[in-house]
């Protein structure tokens, strides 16, 4: 199975995702830490990511490889980020055949109804476990 983690700016969100996914899922799990730029990719390859890819070419690419992306909400629109999420980089994400898990992270200008504000943490292990509630994962 391959997990894609996209994020951008300073990689801290996906660098987080892909160090609890090393801690929670098994070890053949293959972790795609896919970056808008290079210091997200390599902050998510230091946390044990198996690959590492930057820029919108390696996401629209790999993004049809994923059974699973996660990564903050801001990867599906256009523009985000400051400009690094490009218009091909989250239609390939949106319309990916992947299960996408979005943690609710946008734009100032972007209001969600309904839900929690939680801590980043409890955001990721709350990712985490609706991975391995519709995979049926056990470690």
């Amino acid at each position: 199975m391959i997990i894609a983690v996209i994020d951008g700016m300073g990689g801290g969100i996906g660098g987080q995702i892909v160090a609890h996914l090393r801690q929670e899922l098994p070890s053949y799990f293959e972790i795609y830490g896919l970056g808008t730029n290079s210091t997200a990719t390599s902050v998510m390859f230091k946390n044990h990511a198996n690959k590492g890819a930057t820029g919108e070419n390696a996401i629209v690419v790999s993004s049809k490889k994923a059974n699973v992306i996660i990564g903050p909400m801001s990867i599906i629109i256009p523009n985000s980020m400051m400009g690094e999420v490009t218009e091909k980089m989250a239609a390939a994400v949106a319309e990916a055949e992947a299960l996408k898990i979005l943690l609710p992270i946008m734009p100032d200008n972007f209001v969600l109804v309904g839900l929690e504000n939680k801590p980043m943490m409890l955001l990721i292990k709350d990712a985490i476990a609706i991975l391995k509630k519709e995979f049926n994962i056990q470690k």
